[in-house]
This record gives C-alpha cells, sequence and structure tokens, in this order.
C-alpha cells in the first residue's frame, strides 16, 4: 500500500524559514516525479513545486520562485521543499504528490498517490 506521509508544517512568523518533508512507502518512486500543492482556506488547491525523478527538471509556481526549493532523495524515497522567506500568504496545507510527470503536475493534472498534507501557518 502506498503512502505519503508530510511533515515539518507549522507557525512561524514572516520571514522565517520552514523545510517540509514527504517520505514514500509501499514502492520506490525513483522513477516519478514528486511535487508540492498548496491549498489556502477557501481557496483552490495551486501546484507549488515538482521536481522529476532524475532531479533534472523542476518547476515552481510564480509565487514562490526564489523563495522555495525542491529537492528529493531517491535513496529515501523523500521530497523535500524548503521554503525561505515565508509571507502570510503562504499560509496553507502543504500536500505532496507523486505522478509520471513533472509537466503533469505544472499543469494541475491528475495525481497517481497524494499525501494528506501538513498546515504551514505564516502570521504578519
Amino acid at each position: 500500500q502506498v503512502q505519503l506521509v508530510e511533515s515539518g508544517g507549522g507557525l512561524v512568523q514572516a520571514g522565517a524559514s520552514l523545510r517540509l518533508s514527504c517520505a514514500a512507502s509501499g514502492r520506490t518512486f525513483s522513477s516519478y516525479a514528486m511535487g508540492w500543492f498548496r491549498q489556502a482556506p477557501g481557496k483552490e488547491r495551486e501546484f507549488v513545486a515538482a521536481i522529476s525523478g532524475t532531479g533534472l527538471i523542476i518547476y515552481y509556481a510564480d509565487s514562490v520562485k526564489g523563495r522555495f526549493t525542491i529537492s528529493r532523495d531517491n535513496a529515501r524515497n523523500t521530497v523535500y521543499l524548503q521554503m525561505n522567506s515565508l509571507k502570510p500568504g503562504d499560509t496553507a496545507v502543504y500536500s505532496c504528490a507523486v505522478e509520471t510527470s513533472a509537466l503533469t503536475m505544472k499543469n494541475n493534472g491528475v495525481m497517481s498517490y497524494w499525501g494528506k498534507g501538513t498546515l504551514v501557518t505564516v502570521s504578519s
């Protein structure tokens, strides 16, 4: 059974940093893209970042470029999201996902697997 478990969320002040992790189990995803989405209260889920299986292809939403960095460790079946210079507008539930293509993630396509999410709250 495939599971994606996120961790690292919390309450921080604006300007702070957080590092999210998503550990996958049940199968190996080294040939799959992994990525992050977020959903703020009252808003639709939006794409944040995606990384291909090799790590050579990376996409970011314009709203997080230059502040967030996605990375992965295939030996650990884990994807990370380093979030710097956090803003109140980054407050959301952050969920990780797995899909065959990073481009599909960027285009908000259908994902193969989802985690349950971790809450990030940024206070002003």
